[in-house]
């Protein structure tokens, strides 16, 4: 062990928070299958028309809708998703299947593996249902690897069958070889305890990182908000805060203005500043990983890629 910090947190996985959200919206209200083609608005209103040809014409139209965002397509048709130079090999590992050694040694902290260039995270999470009883959790397991755009991350990509995916590649398809090397990878760099993490893995899920910063968040009638508007690498784990901040700083803008496009007005005015705060946040942790890096991101990262500096920095957000 090289470094420890004491930090209390709190944890819990994702589909806990979504099904409190999902269960407070009325089911009525959720169409799935349907896929935006087209918006329009004017002084009176936004229409919405989908590939079936529906229309539904409202006062606002709120593109929360993703990394990948239909609407923000439309708005901004030239803006994408950017590569950061690294991936995430990715796995939610059941405690019970913990060795108790292991689950001694590193289940209940936030544990860094450090090799050059690369991070290796785990830490405790709730299990299924919020459970919260000793041996019911889980543990969330995160690796960054740099991955070169044009080589090694279009490698991983390819699946058995030699076909590419462009953005990510389901779990099931990822090549056995690309497994395999990244499971010798495991056993030339990494301690013990995460070694015997990474052979508890069945089907590892591989993340390529990105990130995205929209100039705008508001468009007359039209608002983009959450991951549609901008996306932090996950080193910030403000995916979901920075979403339900947007939504409510959306809520209350409106509620104090005259007119849905003053409102939207006022709140891109804060939104896009607090947003673009944490997207160089996030960069700033992510620049040691990238697979290729500026003069001044190397040396960033000899400042910011050490043990102390991931722990001060990742560990403890906001100092």
């Amino acid at each position: 062990m090289v470094a420890t910090r004491g930090c209390t947190q709190i944890l819990t996985a994702w589909e806990r928070v979504y099904r409190f959200l999902r269960d407070a919206f009325p089911a009525a209200h959720y169409h799935q299958g349907r896929t935006l083609a087209a918006v329009a608005q004017d002084a009176r209103a936004v229409t919405a028309t989908f590939a079936d040809g529906s229309k539904v014409e409202a006062d606002l139209l709120v593109g929360a809708d993703g990394i990948r965002s239909p609407v923000r397509q439309l708005l901004l048709p030239d803006l994408a998703p950017g590569y950061a130079g690294y991936v995430a090999w990715r796995a939610l590992l059941a405690e019970q299947d913990f060795p108790s050694q292991l689950r001694e040694e590193i289940f209940p902290f936030m544990s860094f593996g450090l090799p050059p260039g690369e991070q290796f995270l785990g830490y405790p999470v709730a299990g299924p249902d919020n459970d919260l009883r000793a041996g019911r959790r889980r543990y969330n397991v995160i690796w960054y690897r740099p991955a070169d755009e044009h080589t090694t991350l279009i490698d991983l990509l390819t699946d058995s069958n030699g076909v590419a995916h462009d953005n990510s590649i389901p779990p099931p398809l990822i090549r056995k070889q690309a497994i395999d090397d990244m499971r010798d990878a495991a056993e030339r760099f990494l301690g013990w305890q995460f070694r015997d993490i990474v052979r508890l893995i069945d089907e590892p899920i591989l993340q390529p990182i990105c990130d995205l910063e929209s100039p705008r968040m508001a468009f007359g009638r039209i608002a983009i908000v959450g991951d549609a508007a901008f996306v932090a690498r996950p080193h910030v784990a403000a995916g979901v805060t920075k979403a339900a901040d947007d939504a409510a700083a959306l809520a209350q803008a409106l509620a104090h203005a005259d007119n849905v496009e003053a409102g939207l007005k006022n709140f891109e005015a804060g939104q896009v500043a607090v947003n673009r705060r944490i997207i160089q946040r996030a960069r700033h942790l992510g620049a040691y990983l990238q697979a290729s890096q500026t003069a001044d991101e190397r040396a960033n990262s000899a400042r910011h890629g050490i043990p102390e500096a991931v722990l001060a920095e990742t560990a403890l957000p906001g100092t």
